[in-house]
């Protein structure tokens, strides 16, 4: 192992690189709109067509991001800089790698304003205030509505959970990054089970299993098709260079394509089970579902005090969402703290400090955009009604534009510009002789591209994913 990767750091093992990668990708397209995505194109069919898409469209582009990182031992700019020299464009490539370091800072600046939203709801449903305002639905909008147009509460929150995330980035990948998974990982899954476990006993619950898992193709439609292609590439944290920041990390003895699928499936079977937990609750009470989070603070706390031990129910939620935040902004920050490392000569110390404030401060445009502030929250740059608002545009921009256009040159390097003896023999290195290295390759330079480029057109055209 090289001196680069000794001082920047490195996985202690397989099994941290997996809950680390998987934590990047687990989050809350997984918890909320994957099940609003199945939902709204029918269920059992749309899902064949979402694995399909993982296998053909996901599982490739992640493995191309993880073999560009443990290539090149170097950050987003960097592996693009060190592997593009001699090649054609090397002057532009590392400009994809700057694409995904932006994508980083910009996406963690407003993500963790939402997720703060659920270090408060976690609070009320511990005190059991949310109980109390759930029972009574518009007073519980009426708070989240004023819960939003409060700078100070947005940014108090907003605040706390940066300052949760520069905390574990600071102490380093193995005793920061890692060792944090290692506990949230576990942890969301067992959540994750016990809400599963107690949907089984909700009336809708053989209705929800049902739906999901038989496949009805008349209600399938071209729309659904590239909905789930979308979904299959962003779920993923694709196009943001996550993975290939994580992947600069990984052990030369560890397997790319085995890591790479185990952490797809279990990005996977987190939706699945999410799936499961809300529609049991859709089928049990019938409730509107909207494309929107938002639903999240609003319609489901009025639902879960209809069960059964209610409050727990409502915590736990919460408790679930806030750890599959945490491990998604940990991994957006470590994008943008390991530029400043490599790229600019900073200890991790510094390069994580100095960024997290930086963020922290555009993240404050954001948070004060969703009310508090007339002009920031009345602004619209795109002209889209959906990217109202500091906070709209951004998840506009970067939803629609930075990730699929990273993901789209990613693909294109590494099937392209990459030889096959280089992306072959790092592909094979802790794994052996690959029998599907040739499937893989044609999928990375013929399939994924077209699949992202249609992805790409389909937002041209009006399309939106987020």
């Amino acid at each position: 192992m090289s001196e680069q990767v000794s001082s920047r750091g490195t996985w202690s093992g397989r099994l941290g690189f997996i809950l680390a990668a998987a934590g990047s990708a687990v989050g809350l397209g997984n918890l909320w709109k994957f099940p609003y995505i199945t939902y709204e194109n029918g269920g059992g069919a749309f899902v064949l067509v979402y694995l399909g898409a993982i296998v053909l469209v996901g599982l490739p582009v992640m493995m191309a991001e993880i073999l560009l990182g443990r290539r090149a031992e170097r950050n987003p700019v960097g592996a693009f800089r060190v592997l593009s020299q001699g090649k054609a464009g090397a002057r532009l490539w590392p400009g994809v790698g700057m694409l995904g370091v932006i994508s980083g800072f910009v996406i963690l600046s407003y993500y963790s304003v939402v997720a703060g939203w659920t270090v408060r709801y976690i609070g009320l449903a511990v005190s059991g205030r949310l109980e109390t305002l759930a029972a009574h639905p518009k007073e519980l909008e009426a708070f989240f509505r004023e819960f939003l147009s409060s700078g100070t509460q947005q940014v108090l929150f907003h605040t706390l959970f940066m300052g949760a995330t520069v905390g574990i980035v600071i102490l380093g990948v193995q005793k920061g990054i890692e060792r944090a998974t290692k506990v949230l990982m576990p942890l969301l899954f067992v959540i994750l089970l016990v809400l599963v476990g107690y949907s089984v006993t909700t009336p809708g619950f053989g209705e929800a299993i049902a739906f999901l898992f038989r496949p009805n193709f008349g209600q399938l439609t071209r729309g659904a098709v590239l909905e789930a292609l979308g979904h299959s590439f962003f779920t993923l944290s694709l196009g943001m260079g996550a993975m290939l920041t994580y992947g600069s990390y990984m052990r030369r003895d560890n397997s790319i394509l085995k890591a790479s699928a185990v952490i797809t499936f279990l990005d996977t079977l987190i939706a699945i089970m999410a799936c499961i937990v809300m529609f049991s609750v859709i089928k049990s009470f019938d409730f509107e579902v909207t494309k929107s989070a938002v639903i999240l603070f609003t319609t489901l706390p009025t639902v879960f005090i209809q069960l059964p031990g209610g409050s727990l129910v409502s915590a736990l939620f919460y408790l679930l969402v806030a750890f599959a935040a945490l491990t998604s902004t940990i991994s957006l920050l470590e994008v943008v703290s390991s530029f400043a490392i490599d790229e600019l000569g900073w200890g991790r110390r510094r390069a994580s400090l100095t960024m997290g404030a930086a963020i922290w401060v555009f993240g404050v445009l954001s948070a004060v955009s969703l009310g508090a502030n007339e002009t920031l929250s009345g602004i619209n740059l795109i002209g889209r009604s959906s990217t109202e608002g500091v906070f709209g545009t951004l998840d506009y921009l970067a939803s629609n534009w930075f990730l699929p256009v990273g993901g789209f040159f990613i693909a294109l390097f590494a099937g392209w510009s990459l030889g096959r003896r280089e992306s072959q023999e790092t592909l094979e290195e802790g794994h052996g002789p690959m029998a599907v290295y040739s499937f893989w390759r044609f999928l990375v330079r013929f399939v994924a591209p077209l699949a992202i480029g249609a992805i790409i057109v389909s937002v041209i055209l009006g399309v939106e994913y987020n």
